[in-house]
């Protein structure tokens, strides 16, 4: 039976800092794709919509003139959606709705003494870019997990962009248009790629009877190598949520795990490209050729097998055995995968000593598919050992929090003079005058 995964034998022992080489993920140059980028961020800085254009007619074959789509292509795109699909979408909507308003942050305040208060609040960013890719999928998920936080976190202005398709005339694809109208949102523009990235950051003037695009303060979504190179080179004008690579899932298991189910959950992450990471981590030699069989049963019958072979090959795939349940989670926490599957015995019992996962899903009926569309937590997560120090795009990502200084007169009194000694000793006198002035004669 032919074999498309390797398996890595590490019962003999790691260390922790092997871990990340022994299971390379697939090699993402975003320094290579920086140049090639810059020149066009450039070009749409200073040419605007005509810049745009000009590239998405070169490099995908489709004029997405206007650029804007209006409000009647939205709803005509809602009015077509397959009525099952809309109420599919419509309980994704739902369950991330729910829960991204329970983790709305609350503020506090704090009195120290008699007139000194400091409260914290969490304010939403002024206007967000929600990017929203195109290419070997579509992706209407993006557009729910991107906007329904942001809206949850009170964001004023949203703004959609998508990838111009050819096989629809220059407009985003239809699915994604509806999803955009069933959630409200209105400004959505038809561009793709570095480009649209560019286009959040500086805007586009008004062109042809068509209005301007105002920048936006953050942007948020998925793309492709060249979408996060843009990303990287225009942070600090713009907010960013992160550079996401490609998708990521590590499963670990000891001996009561289905290996059937093991094998269509790697191979449902593995579909979405050549460089994505499938990974089991488990210390039973039974688990691992018996994934290995159900692997070459499973990866035959799916839709995307070329794509699947290609990842499930790669360097930054394989079936891993431990020594112990022990150096599983221990590998499993030095890798950090963007999605950790548990199946274990009890894999609750686990949790304590899980400490670096994008998203953990417990058990074999909390597949990483289901986080993808209708768990109601966020899709949009941390890759290639971001987890160790990010977190998922959530409702928090749309928020600032904010300090408010609450003083009076007797408040300030008491430590006016301690203010005046610090400044002093940090060779700031200027600093204590502004506190001591306030109480000359």
């Amino acid at each position: 039976m032919t074999s498309y995964i390797r398996k890595v034998d590490l019962r003999s022992g790691f260390s922790t800092q092997q871990v990340n080489s022994l299971v390379p993920r697939a090699r993402v140059d975003v320094a290579k794709a920086l140049e090639s980028v810059l020149p066009l961020i450039s070009d749409v800085a200073d040419r605007g919509v005509a810049a745009v254009i000009d590239v998405t007619v070169a490099r995908d074959g489709v004029n997405p003139w206007p650029l804007r789509v209006s409000e009647s292509e939205l709803q005509d795109a809602l009015n077509n959606l397959d009525p099952e699909l809309r109420a599919a979408i419509a309980i994704s909507i739902d369950r991330v709705r729910a829960v991204s308003h329970a983790n709305l942050p609350t503020g506090t305040s704090v009195t120290l003494a008699d007139g000194a208060l400091v409260h914290q609040r969490w304010a939403p960013v002024d206007s967000v870019g929600l990017y929203v890719p195109g290419g070997k999928a579509v992706y209407p998920s993006s557009v729910v997990m991107n906007v329904v936080p942001a809206q949850a976190a009170g964001v004023p202005r949203l703004v959609i962009a998508s990838p111009a398709q050819a096989d629809f005339g220059g407009r985003p694809h239809p699915t994604v248009l509806a999803t955009a109208a069933m959630l409200g949102v209105t400004e959505v523009y038809s561009m793709g790629g570095p480009a649209a990235i560019a286009a959040f950051a500086h805007g586009l003037a008004a062109f042809e009877g068509a209005p301007a695009l105002e920048p936006v303060k953050l942007v948020t979504g998925p793309g492709n190598i060249y979408v996060t190179a843009a990303k990287r080179a225009l942070r600090g004008r713009i907010g960013i949520d992160a550079e996401a690579g490609t998708t990521e899932i590590l499963i670990l298991a000891d001996d009561s795990a289905d290996p059937r189910l093991i094998a269509y959950d790697l191979v449902s992450q593995a579909e979405h490209d050549e460089a994505a990471a499938a990974v089991l981590v488990t210390h039973s030699a039974a688990l691992v050729d018996a994934v290995a069989e159900e692997l070459a049963l499973v990866v035959v019958s799916t839709r995307h097998r070329e794509r699947v072979i290609s990842a499930l090959e790669g360097l930054q795939s394989a079936l891993v055995l431990t020594a112990s349940l022990e150096d599983s989670l221990r590998f499993t926490n030095e890798y950090a995968t963007e999605h950790l599957e548990v199946h274990t015995a009890d894999p609750r019992e686990l949790m304590g000593q899980i400490t670096n996962a994008g998203a953990i899903f417990l058990g074999k009926y909390s597949p990483v598919s289901l986080g993808d569309y209708m768990a109601g937590s966020s899709h949009v997560l941390p890759t290639g050992e971001a987890a160790k120090y990010s977190s998922g795009l959530g409702v928090h990502s749309f928020l600032r929090a904010q300090q408010i200084i609450d003083y009076n007169r007797a408040g300030l009194s008491p430590i006016a003079t301690a203010v005046a000694h610090f400044a002093n000793a940090e060779g700031l006198p200027a600093h204590g005058d502004a506190i001591t002035a306030r109480f000359d004669n």
